[in-house]
């Protein structure tokens, strides 16, 4: 017997996320400099060095240090410093201006009570880039949990990231495009909540795709149970 999967009234459109880097010109050559930068420079620059590092970097190990942290332990040699950068739980953040508040109070606090050793060798100055992203359309489209199955096994790794990672600061609370959707148009509460539950940032962008599909398979396969798998 077929089975008829609800009918959401707005689709889901699978959106692909590019990021191109810019350079800003600004450079710091020692942490009082650094931090006086960190305070002004754009939301993109602190993304860049944040969310942009762990996007290409997830393979180092499950929670991969930041630029910031990298540029403090290997140009300033202040490893206390770069241990408490790199402690910076990233995903808990809804918001990049949080994000920023959080890594400027640590550089504040760790100068108020390390007096800052001056500038770092010629050629390791921290340089200031920031990333400039484009959401493009993808032919790919979901009307029902079905169809939501078969675009998460087609659509590119840069679409996983867009609806699930850069979705976590562009609407601020945490919640990811998937989740969202699931739950407004299929009423589908504890798979949006699956989804939910899933730390980014402790899977590649393939296996965190992977994971995806499971857990919305296995809800297809209670559907098709009938009302005791349901």
């Amino acid at each position: 017997m077929t089975v008829s999967f609800q009918k959401a009234r707005h689709p889901f459109f699978f959106s692909t996320h590019v990021d191109l880097t810019e350079l800003t010109g600004l450079r710091a050559r020692n942490l009082r400099e650094f931090l006086a930068h960190l305070k002004t420079v754009p939301g993109a620059v602190i993304y860049h060095h944040t969310h942009r590092f762990l996007k290409q970097h997830q393979y180092l190990s499950p929670e991969p240090p930041n630029d910031f942290a990298f540029w403090a332990a290997e140009a300033t040699q202040e490893p206390h410093l770069a241990e408490r950068l790199a402690a910076v739980d990233t995903v808990r953040f809804s918001s990049i201006r949080t994000l920023r508040d959080r890594i400027v109070d640590i550089v504040e606090s760790h100068l108020r009570q390390s007096p800052d050793r001056g500038n770092v060798a010629a050629g390791a100055e921290f340089y200031f880039m920031k990333s400039v992203s484009f959401v493009l359309p993808t032919p790919h489209r979901a009307v029902d949990l079905g169809e939501f199955a078969e675009a998460l096994k087609k659509v590119s790794l840069h679409a996983i990231y867009h609806h699930v990672f850069e979705a976590r600061l562009r609407l601020e609370d945490g919640i990811n495009d998937f989740s969202r959707w699931l739950e407004a148009e299929l009423g589908e509460t504890e798979l949006a909540r699956a989804f939910a539950r899933l730390d980014p940032y402790t899977h590649t962008l393939e296996a965190l795709r992977r994971r995806l599909i499971q857990l919305t398979d296995r809800r297809i396969r209670e559907i098709q149970a009938g009302p005791h798998g349901a």
